[in-house]
């Protein structure tokens, strides 16, 4: 719910400094490493956007891919979750280079 009235603050800022008054659609960029339940933000994307700007508006989620730096193979690497070993080489020491966002990425307004 803390994420979802984030976002709501964020919209509601935007409104004011881009002067309109309603959002109809929103897109986030969510990674797999960002700890957030994808089914829960929809649930309450819908009840903290209840009586708002955003009341309505469609929630638009763009999955972006998990990847990591290997220090043993030194490659980018794909990764789903947090602590993955490398596909490549088996080794642990892995640097986060993506997956970990959640970020507005466009607002449909009017």
């Amino acid at each position: 719910m803390s994420i979802c009235e984030g976002i709501l603050q964020v919209m509601e800022e935007q409104a004011t400094a881009q002067q309109f008054s309603r959002v109809k659609s929103v897109w986030l960029e969510i990674g797999p490493l960002a700890g957030v339940e994808l089914e829960a933000l929809r649930f309450g994307f819908d009840v903290v956007t209840r009586n708002s700007l955003a009341d309505g508006a469609v929630l638009e989620i763009i999955e972006m891919p998990g990847t990591a730096w290997c220090l043993e193979c030194s490659k980018s690497v794909p990764i789903r979750q947090r602590f993955d070993a490398c596909p490549d080489c088996g080794s642990f020491q892995l640097q986060i280079t993506g997956g970990d966002e959640l970020r507005i990425k466009e607002l449909e307004v009017e």
